[in-house]
């Protein structure tokens, strides 16, 4: 993992050398409409509120519970007893980044939804409540978090999510036996390259022409980044986007040549 330092750094270059984020420049009119109407769309949709809500009371929450940590670890706390309320603060998906996969979700209309990494919930959420006919399948491997989690999703009264408990070498093979294809995945669970690149390998043989894929931290250490180019080589893979905070993977077939795109988010 990288320092705090490391990463303000790279933050940076990345800041100095990414595309404005308008649009502007971009020939490829697939790309141009990601970028334009789901990237940067600043429509205030009622659905934020909801699950913005759930995270209020979530960082007013001071249940200590076990955790644990079946992957490479958290930037802020390791530790198997943790406070509720932290989590929520310092481990959630921000509010910014929740409700742009909210946007993707919403655009896309995605039918099967495959997440890594739960948590509490709020990634989940707003994929499965920007499309209620979506079918959300969600790893976990905390027992603890995944009961926090279910809970939430009664109280957003989110019935078409699923919550599969478990290491996540186990957890996908049950939810990929379960999902034809995967129309939507968001890999946020094992920050390490060897698991990162199994997980892709195995996610790629359900995916069509209009699967995206989101890693999420892909900058957040040399190994993230090893893993993210080498996704982005793949054969398979016809463009990606770098966001810093997350890369996105896509499949098209209209884009006859390869792209890779570094875009300010």
């Amino acid at each position: 993992m990288y320092s705090k330092f490391q990463l303000a750094r790279k933050y940076f270059q990345y800041y100095l050398t990414a595309s404005n984020g308008k649009g502007h420049g971009i020939h490829s009119p697939f790309v141009f409409e990601f970028v334009t109407r789901v990237l940067n769309d600043k429509y205030k949709f009622d659905a934020y509120d909801l699950v913005e809500s759930l995270r209020r009371k979530l960082e007013q929450d001071m249940t200590v519970i076990d955790v644990e940590d079946l992957g490479a670890g958290s930037a802020k706390s390791n530790a198997p007893k943790r406070i509720v309320s932290n989590i929520a603060i310092h481990s959630a998906k921000s509010r910014k980044l929740g409700q742009l996969l909210f946007r993707v979700a919403n655009y896309y209309k995605p039918k099967n939804i495959l997440e890594l990494g739960t948590s509490l919930g709020i990634s989940s959420a707003y994929m499965a409540i920007a499309n209620p006919d979506a079918h959300v399948l969600t790893a976990e491997g905390s027992r603890s978090l995944a009961d926090i989690a279910r809970s939430n999703f009664q109280h957003l009264h989110l019935n078409n999510i699923k919550v599969v408990e478990g290491n996540f070498e186990n957890s996908l093979s049950t939810m990929l036996e379960k999902l034809p294809t995967i129309d939507l995945a968001f890999i946020d669970g094992n920050h390490r390259k060897e698991p990162t690149l199994s997980y892709f390998k195995r996610l790629v043989s359900k995916a069509t022409p209009k699967t995206i894929f989101i890693f999420d931290d892909i900058h957040w250490s040399r190994e993230m980044e090893d893993a993210w180019k080498i996704i982005q080589d793949h054969p398979d893979v016809t463009c990606t986007i770098d966001i810093f905070f997350m890369g996105f993977v896509f499949f098209r077939s209209e884009l006859k040549t390869k792209r890779h795109f570094t875009i300010r988010f």
